[in-house]
């Protein structure tokens, strides 16, 4: 029995070799962590170093001198990418065959979207929508799906536009940066390159389901993933054309958008609510040597306050009603 028992303690070389592996990983999560919090201070010092600059009294003058009519303009724009991104909910509503209607789906989307703008995704594109969608009587594994696929929804559409962006127009970027737009065409590239093998998977395995790491991923149809692609594409690349229009026209649009969808993408990696400061940032390094930093500051103040601010206003007013109306139902059910 000792002999077995011997046998038993001694681990084998096939059970030593993945506690080896994990401890070889170890470092891993630190390093992310790490290279995380460079870059964060590197763009806080971007930030502080850009405001020391700036003359706010032209900033502010310049936003004073935006004409009424094209504010409203704006505003009618983001209006209108609101609403796209909202039909994202909507192709969930359709992979998922839940019954809620259709303007309640939108609402929800509204609302969630608005907060993930200005307090982030945890807060805005999550909780909201678990705590409306669940109030409305839909499963938790709806809402998980709904949310994955207005993600997934949003961001290969993000690709395609800006593969295309950085392949056909790169950016101009400053003199003193003496960086080749080589680079950004190849990156391009790529970007529409994952977006084509996403249609690809669509037309090939659409339907079925696939499991990565242990989490199962339904495809849907070339037809789901053209609607998708077209969908995020024309949201993407109208949220651009409404910071082109207040610039007025000082810099060409798919310059503008390049540099959107750079910052875009900082305001997700460092986790910043509404990427305040992330976004002016980006754009003032980005397009300061085109355009004086009043009429660009200006121009994202204005910015702000239609696609983020105002959107919140109405987001408070309409979750205010919900809530109220949950509670008015839950005090009528035991009464």
């Amino acid at each position: 029995m000792a002999p077995a028992a011997s046998a038993r303690a001694a681990p084998s070389p096939a059970k030593a070799a993945p506690a080896t592996g994990l401890a070889a990983r170890a470092w891993w999560p630190w390093a992310k962590r790490v290279a995380l919090w460079v870059f964060l201070c590197g763009v806080a010092w971007l930030i502080v170093r850009q405001a020391r600059t700036i003359e706010w009294d032209e900033v502010l003058d310049a936003l004073r001198a935006l004409p009424v009519a094209l504010v409203a303009g704006a505003a009618l724009m983001a209006a209108c990418s609101f609403a796209l991104y909202t039909t994202f909910d909507l192709l969930g509503r359709h992979l998922t065959g839940h019954r809620l209607r259709a303007p309640t789906v939108m609402g929800v989307a509204f609302i969630s979207y608005a907060f993930n703008l200005n307090f982030g995704s945890l807060v805005g594109g999550v909780a909201f929508r678990y705590r409306l969608y669940s109030r409305l009587g839909l499963r938790a594994s709806d809402i998980t799906r709904v949310l994955g696929f207005s993600m997934l929804t949003n961001w290969i559409g993000y690709l395609v536009v800006a593969g295309l962006a950085f392949a056909l127009s790169p950016l101009a970027l400053p003199p003193e940066w003496r960086i080749d737009s080589g680079g950004l065409r190849i990156l391009g590239r790529v970007l529409v390159a994952v977006g084509i093998a996403y249609l690809a998977l669509c037309a090939f395995a659409g339907g079925r389901s696939l499991s990565v790491r242990g989490h199962v991923l339904e495809v849907p149809s070339l037809r789901m993933g053209l609607v998708q692609m077209g969908l995020s594409m024309a949201n993407w690349s109208l949220m651009g054309a409404i910071f082109w229009l207040l610039l007025q026209g000082r810099v060409d649009y798919p310059q503008v958008l390049a540099v959107l969808l750079v910052a875009a993408v900082a305001g997700v990696i460092t986790h910043v609510p509404a990427g305040l400061g992330v976004l002016e940032a980006v754009f003032v390094a980005l397009l300061s040597h085109q355009v004086a930093q009043g009429p660009l500051l200006g121009a994202l103040l204005a910015y702000r306050a239609v696609y983020y601010l105002l959107p919140l206003v109405v987001a408070v007013l309409l979750y205010g009603v919900t809530e109220y109306r949950a509670r008015h139902a839950r005090h009528r059910a035991k009464t």
